[in-house]
């Protein structure tokens, strides 16, 4: 698949910051949106995420296996392709299917599954670097998994410079400790997501900034720009069984900024962002879309994503953006064609994507080529068992607040479109939102 998907260079813009305060309408695209069926074969596909809209921490949402049972066939084939886009990255996606298919009760295939780390087996320049990689759960393996040949993790890192770590008095060394073993130096940061020990975490993902990869020297001058950073899942907060959203890895990341930034005077700065709302993200799940399409043996292309989620700045933030990208990639491969072809090597020129972040993306010609390959619209849908809750949201706006002062939830680096986190439909829940594609595509759902 890593040929089939070049890297994305990224760059981004900051704008002022705007919230959610007003009501979302449901708008509904029916109208504009034009259906084509070949012989009864849906051309649609699903992309769900997990926590909010399938799960609430470990307890599945009443709807959501029931939602399931209809979108297999008695064999337990899925009518159409079901992709889970998450933006967890604590996990290797095997284990997450597994998971899904307990919860469920339905065949989740890891292909089906793609969490916030995926589209890094794609960034093959960073696979033989020397990687700090941060965050719980197996992160050596998945970072080998996904193609890193030369992996450090934070513990490693601690063995190897026990003198490093001590806002924990607990975890002082008692002794005196000298270096007990030689690692590499470090070439380039991988945050997975939320670890365990923040200030252990904190205090040696800056350490190695700052000493240009070799966190056992003294600092005696800025390196800047430092080494690259590349970071999965921006995730402010998330929704658990608790009534409130809980910290995310989006959290760990303004403390990481906010760290660098007062200790440098410089900005922190991403090679990538990965995860909801990047575009890359929804361009990977798309791929793994195709794939399923193929396995179910469509004859004829996807035309429609359609995508579920509960957080309206990751989920519906995101997929709306993809949608503008579609639109804005369908006209810049027409244009294109109208002057005889697709440019240079066959992909798509520089194109900067419209909506919250300026990229930079080079796409393969498996990709673009031909008309039908990218779907034509990506649509998004807003249920109410999550971040957002209607009840919440319908609330008077804070008196102390202007329009323009409302808090933004997003990334640092994502400039911010307030249009997209307009939904193109709100449901309460995953089977009204279920139900109501299918109502849309006129495929009945038996």
């Amino acid at each position: 698949m890593a040929s089939r998907l070049n890297v994305f260079k990224v760059g981004w813009q900051v704008v002022k910051s705007v919230s959610f305060g007003q009501r979302i309408p449901r708008r509904c695209l029916s109208s504009t949106i034009p259906r084509r069926h070949n012989h009864g074969q849906p051309l649609f596909g699903l992309l769900f995420d997990i926590d909010g809209v399938l799960v609430r921490g470990r307890t599945p949402i009443p709807a959501a296996k029931q939602c399931f049972q209809n979108l297999v066939d008695r064999n337990g084939k899925y009518k159409v392709p079901v992709v889970f886009v998450t933006n967890a990255g604590n996990c290797m996606r095997q284990a997450k299917a597994e998971q899904l298919s307990h919860l469920l009760e339905v065949e989740v295939s890891p292909d089906q599954v793609m969490v916030s780390h995926s589209p890094l087996r794609v960034f093959s320049q960073f696979h033989n670097m020397c990687v700090l990689v941060s965050g719980q759960g197996p992160v050596l393996e998945v970072a080998q998994n996904l193609g890193f040949q030369n992996v450090v993790t934070v513990d490693m890192l601690r063995e190897a410079y026990p003198l490093l770590d001590v806002v924990d008095h607990h975890r002082r060394p008692k002794d005196t400790v000298l270096q007990t073993k030689h690692l590499p130096p470090i070439e380039a940061v991988i945050l997975f997501g939320e670890p365990i020990r923040w200030e252990t975490n904190l205090q040696l993902i800056v350490d190695v900034l700052l000493t240009n990869g070799k966190p056992g020297n003294s600092v005696t001058s800025l390196n800047y720009p430092h080494i690259p950073v590349l970071a999965c899942n921006m995730d402010l907060m998330w929704m658990a069984e608790a009534k409130n959203p809980r910290f995310g890895h989006g959290m760990f990341l303004v403390c990481l900024e906010s760290i660098y930034k007062k200790i440098t005077g410089c900005k922190l700065k991403y090679e990538a962002l990965i995860g909801k709302p990047s575009v890359v993200t929804y361009n990977y799940a798309e791929l793994l879309v195709r794939q399923q399409a193929e396995s179910l043996g469509w004859a004829e292309p996807v035309e429609r994503l359609y995508a579920i989620g509960d957080n309206p700045m990751a989920d519906i933030y995101g997929a709306n953006l993809y949608n503008q990208y579609l639109q804005a990639s369908r006209q810049t491969q027409t244009q294109a064609q109208m002057k005889g072809g697709l440019g240079q090597a066959g992909g798509v020129p520089k194109q900067k994507a419209v909506g919250e972040v300026e990229v930079t993306e080079y796409l393969s010609a498996s990709v673009l080529r031909g008309e039908g390959c990218l779907p034509k619209a990506c649509l998004s849908i807003l249920v109410c068992t999550g971040v957002y809750n209607r009840d919440q949201q319908d609330l008077p706006p804070d008196p102390m607040h202007t329009v323009t002062e409302r808090i933004f939830h997003g990334h640092r680096d994502f400039r911010f479109d307030p249009s997209l986190t307009q939904p193109s439909f709100i449901v309460q829940d995953v089977r009204e939102a279920v139900e109501l594609v299918f109502q849309q595509e006129g495929c009945p759902l038996e």
